[in-house]
Order: structure tokens, then sequence, then C-alpha cells
């Protein structure tokens, strides 16, 4: 079990304690997700577990009645989604993440829409990043495969240079190959020293790459620990994980 008592200071995100819901029900109950500065960090569960809401709540995309969110130590829960852009934070939806009639190149235009300063070099990164992007850069998005989507919302996303990305189920519907050299990029992205946040359908694959894994149940933690411990541990396994 990691950190039973996670300090804010520790993390460069963490959303401590958390919860909210829509209306007057709670989905989230004392629900605690982070990620360390360089880790990745992934959120599992079953259908409804609350995964995508608890992602919504670190983001400011719903309100808390109860806990806190933090970015490098600093209390952001009553900023708005725009504001947290602005301090470091990237999100990418797990739909509509892509402008379909811009260009690739345009798309990423886009995202460096907070920036004052030459976003060229950070383009050209996020093509070193994709090599099909940029191959394709003077092509409509939404002319790609989905896989191709989903590097363009994420070369987007890392075209405001932020400290924390978070990944809203980045390989749905894409294929297993696909899935594996996203994962690939998601650790590159990882080693430049970003944080990583995402929820995955595909557990097993996930917690594979994961520094650190959480496993919600109807918006609670039921297991917190490294990917590898998850991975082993016969529960997790059983119950999540088939077998």
């Amino acid at each position: 079990m990691l950190d039973a008592a996670p300090a804010a200071t520790d993390y460069a995100l963490l959303g401590a304690g958390m919860t909210g819901g829509y209306g007057a029900a709670d989905i989230l109950h004392d629900c605690t997700i982070g990620t360390k500065p360089g880790e990745i960090a992934v959120i599992v569960g079953p259908n409804g577990a609350g995964k995508s809401t608890a992602m919504k709540a670190v983001f400011g995309m719903l309100p808390l009645r109860g806990g806190i969110v933090t970015l490098n130590g600093k209390d952001i829960t009553a900023l708005s989604p725009q504001a947290r852009v602005a301090e470091g934070m990237a999100f990418v939806p797990q739909v509509n993440n892509v402008f379909r009639a811009l260009s690739v190149e345009e798309n990423l235009e886009m995202g460096a829409f907070l920036r004052r300063d030459d976003v060229r070099p950070t383009i050209s990164q996020v093509y070193d990043l994709f090599p099909v992007l940029g191959d394709k850069r003077r092509q409509p998005a939404g002319e790609l495969s989905g896989g191709q989507r989903q590097q363009v919302a994420v070369g987007r996303a890392l075209m405001t240079q932020p400290s924390v990305l978070m990944l809203d189920e980045p390989t749905a519907g894409v294929s297993p190959i696909v899935m594996d050299e996203l994962f690939d990029r998601i650790i590159e992205v990882a080693r430049t020293g970003i944080s990583v946040l995402m929820v995955e359908q595909n557990a097993r694959q996930a917690l594979e790459i994961a520094d650190r894994g959480y496993v919600l149940v109807q918006g609670r933690n039921r297991h917190t620990d490294t990917g590898s411990a998850l991975l082993a541990d016969p529960d997790v396994r059983r119950s999540f994980l088939g077998g």
C-alpha cells in the first residue's frame, strides 16, 4: 500500500479525500488519486466506478463537496479548468478531443492558445514524439485513423508545456498494436519529467507501465499500490483483471 496519508508537497497533482457528484448525488466518496513528478499513475476499475468522474473532479469540471486538489503543492480546488491549464495541467478527454476540420498542425497551434512565445520548437518536439503527425501535418484531423487522432489530441495537450498530463481512456477503440504504440509514447512523455494521470480500460496493460495504480469501486479507493504490486495482488487479479 502506498502513501496511506499522502502529502501534497510530494505530488505533482493530488486530489485528496474528494467527495462530490452531479446534483444531489455523490459519485465520489473520500476518493484520493494523484501522481508524483515524472510518474505514470493509472486509474482502473469496473464500469461505473467513478474513474472519469474522478478525473473531471481533479480538472475542476465537477464541484467538490469535500476534499482538496493541489498542483505542485498549491491548492487549486477553487480554480476553473481554464485557470488550471494556465497553472500547468493538460486534460485529454476520451471523445471530441480534436478539431476534425482543422489540419494536424492547426490543431497543435490551437493547443498553444495561452502561449505568447514561439511555439514552433514545441511543434517539432510533438512531431519527434509522433512522427506520423509530421507526415500528415497538412491533413484534416478528421481524416486520420482513431489512433492518429489520439496522437493529435495528446500532442495538442503537450503544446501547453504542462507539468501534468491527464488522459481519459487514451486507447479506447484502437487496435492492440496502436494501444502498445500509444503506451510507448506515454512512457516517453513521462521520461521528459511530465507527470501522467490516466484512466484506462485496458487495466492489465496500463498497470504494466504504471508507477502507481488506483483501483476504484463505486467512487471509493479499493486498492492503491505500485502497478507491479497490483498486477501481483490475487484479489485485484481475480476481481478486476480476469484472473
